[in-house]
């Protein structure tokens, strides 16, 4: 077997977070204004340095809280990739896992530990800032591109929606998401075919405007069959 050298280079593991929303008719993503160096008044995405006790959920969902004072349990949380370019971060050789969260319409946050500054940008403003800390940009973009792409091919729309929804609510999702406007009555045929997309119950809503429409929740599927293209 090969020799074990006797110390090994220090390497630091944080998590980052892509926290995305669809708030006031307008795809927004959570940054906060970094209150201490490196990358000081820079934005950022929220984030921090994994705890010896914690694994990467935990730790997600800590920094999530401790950032932003959004609760953890209201978001869908799931682990987009790992980036590890040496140079990332000029304190130390640092490895980051990052998570894309999401959510319906959140409340507007509150900075906290080491942020001096915490609100929603619009992810056309983001992506366009241009001097995100470390390589948050491409993070960004890298989440924001997955939560596009799996509005496709799997209910996670839904995930943006309150618990009961109109079939119109969902639509505007998509359309916000995306950046298109989809055609109401092929949406509505579309959603409503693929199999364990939604359920239907047995109220309706006028806050949509006009005639009563029917409420839906989220059904079982995970993937859809057929996928909704964009």
């Amino acid at each position: 077997m090969p020799a074990v050298p006797d110390a090994h280079p220090p390497v630091a593991v944080t998590v980052d977070l892509v926290v995305l929303t669809v708030r006031e008719e307008r795809f927004q993503v959570l940054l906060i204004r970094r209150g201490e160096e490196p990358f000081v008044g820079r934005w950022a995405l929220p984030g921090g340095f994994l705890r010896p006790e914690e694994d990467l959920a935990e730790a997600a969902g800590r920094e999530l809280q401790e950032e932003t004072s959004l609760p953890a349990d209201r978001v869908h949380l799931e682990q987009l990739a790992t980036y590890a370019a040496p140079g990332r971060d000029p304190r130390m050789r640092t490895v980051t896992v990052a998570y894309i969260a999401l959510a319906p319409d959140l409340p507007i946050p509150s900075a906290g530990t080491d942020a001096a500054d915490a609100r929603w940008w619009s992810v056309d403003d983001a992506l366009g800032e241009g001097d995100l800390a470390f390589d948050h940009a491409q993070i960004l973009r890298d989440g924001v591109e997955r939560a596009r792409a799996k509005l496709e091919y799997t209910p996670l729309a839904a995930a943006f929606c309150r618990s009961e929804f109109t079939i119109s609510e969902l639509r505007r999702v998509y359309e916000v998401v995306w950046g298109t406007a989809l055609d109401p009555r092929n949406f509505h045929r579309k959603v409503t075919k693929a199999d364990g997309f939604v359920q239907e119950t047995s109220d309706t809503t006028t806050r949509d405007g006009g005639r009563p429409a029917r409420l839906y929740r989220a059904g079982q599927a995970t993937t859809l069959h057929p996928p909704l293209l964009r």
